[in-house]
């Protein structure tokens, strides 16, 4: 009789300097690490909170001001590279989520929902043990000790043992420290570089943002702060009221039940304006069954408004649909006018917005109505100085976009990434 010899634990994707280096092994967060309780007291430490994904944020950051109150005595005192574990249960990391303090002052963390703990230099680099837990390998490990409904006080039950019983995958003693490092600074440098990326993206949103102020005039005005340089000698733009160049009618209903992913009807419920959609809409995410005698129809550039919001704010927003044969749910108010479509959504979403957003009713729920959006009043200028002007902003949008597919692109490259890096327990 043979006996099936275990499988070598090494991880799926190993630089080539360690692949010859022997096996990883498994050792308990406790062989390595050491629970820490030591309380504030009078001791002047940044008070901490957490936020899932992110990591440890000083209250001050957070919530704009120190929330710790006269329970601040009884925080855990943290120092650089110690580790937190917030016992509240979210989607992304239902078994809680822990997270390393890297800032260089002492911290502190409320002792009524955080274990904390310290690693041993010697053992495990910070760094490398922070990427680890922030793929959730403790999740996956906790998850048969926590049951449902074990919480109290809305955190999670979670013994200290269960939590230090974590087996940590570790690269053989020999090149223990190195392996470590080099995955800890593979992974850092790809948040580097998503770090970049994100720097540029809210940079290019500003950008528009600003361009958007220039290129429309100021409610009330009739020439904009910026023109592009053809149509310097065009002259002042006209002035009327958005009922004189729009009709405007109301959509009709399609609910949640009634989307099919493969419908043969492409379709805008009035909630997509606030998730999926900017001004101009290239592609629709969303198709229906229903019959068409019972659906509002798009025409080519229609710009569609929402009729209710949570705030006035809100509504005062505008898409504009390019294709026609589009079905427009109830809650959308659907302006056609003889203006190029993609800049008469820009127009509205420029500073227009604002006198667009006093026009709205109602307070629990705000209500925008076509009586309302046909009284108020804007600027525009010749068909080929809005298609100018709306190509400006168009690319800038796809530019935009597409820095915004590069992040989530490595986002994906670095969760993948982890899961080969790190070897996992066999349960996993």
């Amino acid at each position: 009789m043979t006996t099936s010899r275990p499988q070598p634990l090494v991880p799926k994707l190993r630089f080539p300097e360690f692949r010859n280096a022997g096996d990883w092994h498994f050792q308990p967060l406790g062989d390595i690490a050491e629970l820490i309780s030591e309380k504030v007291g009078t001791s002047k430490c940044v008070p901490m909170s957490v936020t899932t994904g992110v990591g440890l944020l000083s209250q001050e950051e957070k919530f704009g001001r120190i929330i710790a109150g006269s329970s601040y005595k009884n925080y855990i005192r943290l120092q650089t590279n110690d580790f937190a574990y917030n016992k509240s249960a979210t989607k992304e990391f239902p078994q809680g989520y822990i997270a390393r303090y890297s800032g260089a002052k002492d911290a502190s963390v409320p002792n009524s929902i955080f274990t904390c703990f310290r690693p041993q230099s010697t053992s495990v680099v910070p760094e490398y043990l922070d990427y680890l837990l922030h793929g959730n390998h403790h999740g996956r490990w906790l998850r048969k000790y926590i049951t449902v409904g074990a919480r109290a006080h809305g955190a999670l039950s979670v013994a200290n043992d269960a939590l230090m019983s974590l087996p940590v995958p570790l690269p053989p003693v020999q090149v223990l420290h190195s392996e470590q490092q080099k995955i800890a600074d593979c992974l850092g440098s790809l948040d580097d570089l998503i770090a970049a990326e994100g720097q540029k993206l809210e940079a290019l949103r500003q950008h528009k943002k600003g361009l958007m102020q220039q290129l429309f005039p100021q409610p009330g005005e009739t020439m904009p702060k910026l023109r592009i340089p053809e149509f310097l000698r065009a002259g002042a733009w006209k002035r009327e009221q958005i009922g004189n160049i729009a009709s405007i009618t109301k959509g009709k209903g399609i609910s949640k039940a009634d989307i099919e992913n493969d419908g043969a009807i492409p379709c805008i419920r009035y909630a997509e304006l606030y998730t999926h959609y900017g001004e101009v809409i290239h592609e629709v995410v969303s198709s229906t069954n229903v019959q068409q005698e019972q659906l509002v129809l798009s025409q080519a550039e229609d710009v569609i408004v929402p009729a209710s919001g949570e705030t006035k704010a809100d509504i005062a927003r505008a898409s504009c649909v390019l294709s026609e044969g589009v079905a427009l749910g109830s809650d959308l108010s659907i302006l056609r006018s003889e203006l190029y479509g993609p800049f008469f959504s820009y127009l509205l979403n420029s500073p227009l917005r604002h006198r667009i957003a006093r026009v709205a009713q109602g307070h629990t729920v705000a209500h925008l109505y076509p009586k309302q959006i046909s009284q108020v009043e804007l600027a525009y200028p010749s068909r080929l100085e809005q298609q100018k002007i709306a190509d400006c902003l168009i690319s800038l949008d796809d530019l935009i976009a597409a820095t915004g597919r590069k992040i989530e692109s490595l986002r994906h490259h670095k969760q993948g990434l982890m899961q080969q890096l790190f070897p996992y327990l066999g349960t996993e």
